[in-house]
């Protein structure tokens, strides 16, 4: 899906990794095909996975035919996708627009993740077992500010993105990180000044 990202390396894009909202698949519309759409457009604009779209519509295919059906599956909730912008741009201000959709796309893929809770909410309030939470954001209380729509665009790419990458659970930036257990983990990849990491 990121492949057809506009000026973004397809290298960047293996900072994400498979990821599923469960409650994503439960509630389901139904898209008319326009002119000069694709799976990949029609995923970006509904903040729903390709892969999903592609297996509920039962194609291998990205391309689609102007009037064609397609079955959407619901994506996650307007309040979780505040919230994941929210993070986005607290975490990830003055980084490359890539890093937004990998910073996003950490979270995601935390919920997935045994090792993290289930929720968008709940992986984002963690607490971490040094007693901090798991994100600065909600310590210094900047999670509470408002996100651009950059964040929110690059929260729209990262639900698309679902299903395809190397599994980045981490990301930290090397110059200010106090904790050097995070450089022991397996770097996916470094954009702007983070580092992700599995």
């Amino acid at each position: 899906m990121f492949k057809k990202f506009k000026g973004i390396k397809v290298a960047v894009f293996s900072a994400a990794a498979f990821f599923t909202i469960g409650a994503a698949a439960q509630a389901q519309s139904t898209h008319t095909v326009e002119n000069d759409e694709s799976l990949w457009s029609i995923a970006k604009d509904y903040g729903v996975a390709v892969e999903e779209l592609k297996s509920l519509n039962n194609t291998s295919s990205a391309a689609v035919n102007p009037g064609e059906q397609i079955t959407v599956p619901q994506s996650i909730s307007e309040n979780e996708k505040d919230l994941l912008a929210r993070v986005v741009h607290s975490e990830a201000k003055g980084e490359p627009y890539a890093g937004k959709v990998a910073v996003a796309t950490v979270v995601l893929n935390r919920v997935e993740s045994d090792e993290f809770p289930n929720t968008i909410n709940d992986v984002v309030y963690e607490v971490s077992p040094t007693g901090n939470y798991a994100f600065e954001p909600v310590t210094n209380g900047s999670i509470n500010n408002p996100a651009d729509s950059e964040a929110r665009k690059a929260v729209q790419e990262a639900l698309a993105f679902e299903g395809q990458g190397n599994g980045s659970l981490f990301f930290y930036n090397p110059a200010t990180a106090s904790n050097h257990w995070i450089a022991t983990r397996e770097e996916t990849i470094q954009i702007g000044d983070h580092v992700f990491a599995k």
